[in-house]
């Protein structure tokens, strides 16, 4: 079994994540504490990945980091190299792709902090960084769990957004769901049915540990 694009989808699941746990958590924090009026536009704009049809926002995502592109211009100004078809691309569109996937939960855990212990903390002197780095990401500990598991997770069965950002490039962006669509196409079934395997064990293990953990802190 070829394991290139197993260990490059991995790798492109791990840093998304990564990506999206840091730079969320602060976003995820600021819909479950804000009233603003915008509010619900921000999570409208998070969520759409989960209803817009992946194509599409491939589409798209293929205009704005192509080289004439308002983001993909200035890249290849910068670094002298194209968005599309390279890695860096595959990570800017896994992490649009897998946004709601990350934010929703830790927005959740972030709901279920009672107020009185961020209070608390600031009665204390602790500034709001403090406050939310010592009190509110301790206690959404199950929210970031999920959202590193779901993020990991849907981001390496993606598809539709890899093909039309990154094309099909071995070692470069060619991703395990692009694999299978590979053998499938060329009727190598076998092929097709381990790396399949492997993508069904992993989705039930990630799935499993989660609701493991979760419930063992809830219990907490």
């Amino acid at each position: 079994m070829d394991l290139g694009p197993l260990v490059l989808s991995a790798k492109l699941a791990l840093v998304t994540s990564l990506i999206l746990i840091v730079f969320g958590a602060p976003l995820a924090w600021w819909l479950s504490q804000t009233r603003s009026r915008w509010q619900p536009v921000v999570q409208a704009i998070v969520a759409m990945p989960i209803v817009l049809p992946p194509t599409v926002l491939g589409f798209y995502l293929l205009v704005v980091l192509g080289p004439y592109g308002a983001i993909g211009e200035w890249w290849v100004q910068v670094t002298g190299e194209t968005l599309t078809f390279s890695f860096a691309g595959l990570v800017i569109a896994s992490c649009i792709y897998s946004l709601p996937f990350a934010i929703q939960p830790m927005q959740s855990a972030f709901e279920a902090v009672p107020s009185k212990n961020i209070e608390a903390a600031w009665t204390l002197g602790a500034s709001k960084l403090d406050a939310f780095l010592s009190v509110a990401v301790p206690l959404s500990f199950r929210g970031f769990v999920s959202a590193a598991v779901l993020s990991f997770a849907h981001t390496l069965g993606e598809f539709g957004v890899v093909l039309m950002v990154g094309g099909n490039i071995p070692g470069e962006t060619r991703v395990v769901s692009i694999a299978i669509f590979d053998h499938v196409e060329t009727l190598n079934y076998s092929a097709a049915h381990r790396l399949s395997l492997v993508l069904v064990a992993f989705a039930f293990t990630s799935l499993l540990a989660m609701f493991v953990i979760n419930r063992r802190w809830h219990r907490r």
